[in-house]
């Protein structure tokens, strides 16, 4: 079979070098170099090759990471795996790119961040000027097949982020974990919850947002938080902000 002119643009970003941003880099490259971690590279290429659409881009995998360094995580958001529609994973979870229609999940987000603290709803939703101050926005898993939601659970990458959520956990203090949904609060048993703040409530999503996440107000909590420890809070109007990505030869998809 023919590869496509996308999936041949796909697997060539995946030789490419991957991108890290160092703190994350020195944290995390032992991890990477795993057995488990190998097989999941091989995954992932053997599905470009099969012609598949993957989602985000590989050079987006660690876009969480490369936009909010180590030492500069204050909230952890927790998703479980990338939007499987075109155009609108980019490594951030519940993000989408500037111009791209907001999923519903995000859509409640926004609404019970105006009614939490009055902010109007940002005209895109492209969350990376959140990661940028300090908002870790991580998928359990960082990779998915297109129209296919959760087609690369179990694969590898749901040891690799519990891994990162644990290393927070020890050599950090004072994080404010938001776990939405049941899937999310499942690393709930990775935190202590004596060194850092959990947040729960059900998912954004339609099928469960008034359940109990409308009236969370889970960003005044958080900045509460925060300024009750010394650490300046989020300004959560502040939704889009791109910053340099760190690069680094991890040969994770390469």
């Amino acid at each position: 079979m023919k590869m496509g002119s996308g999936v041949s643009e796909q697997l060539s970003e995946a030789a490419a070098r991957i991108k890290l941003e160092p703190q994350w880099r020195a944290a995390l490259q032992g991890e990477i170099q795993k057995p488990y971690m190998q097989d999941l590279r091989a995954f992932l290429l053997n599905e470009l090759r099969s012609n598949k659409r993957i989602y985000p881009k590989p050079s987006e995998y660690f876009a969480a990471f490369n936009l909010t360094p180590l030492d500069e995580v204050k909230v952890v958001i927790l998703g479980q795996d990338p939007y499987h529609g075109p155009g609108q994973a980019h490594g951030l979870c519940f993000s989408v790119k500037e111009g791209v229609a907001l999923p519903p999940s995000l859509e409640n987000i926004f609404k019970e961040l105006k009614s939490d603290l009055g902010i109007e709803l940002p005209k895109n939703g492209c969350l990376s000027g959140w990661a940028k101050q300090g908002v870790l926005l991580l998928n359990a898993t960082l990779s998915v097949e297109a129209g296919k939601a959760g087609s690369h659970q179990k694969k590898g990458w749901e040891e690799f982020t519990d891994f990162a959520v644990q290393y927070l956990n020890e050599h950090r203090q004072h994080i404010v974990f938001i776990l939405w949904g049941s899937f999310a609060q499942k690393k709930g048993a990775l935190i202590d919850r004596k060194r850092h703040l959990v947040l729960e409530a059900p998912h954004p999503s339609p099928l469960s947002a008034h359940r109990g996440f409308f009236g969370s107000r889970h960003f005044s909590k958080s900045n509460a938080y925060l300024k009750k420890h010394g650490i300046e809070p989020i300004d959560w109007r502040k939704t889009t902000g791109y910053g340099k990505l760190f690069e680094m030869e991890l040969g994770c998809c390469g």
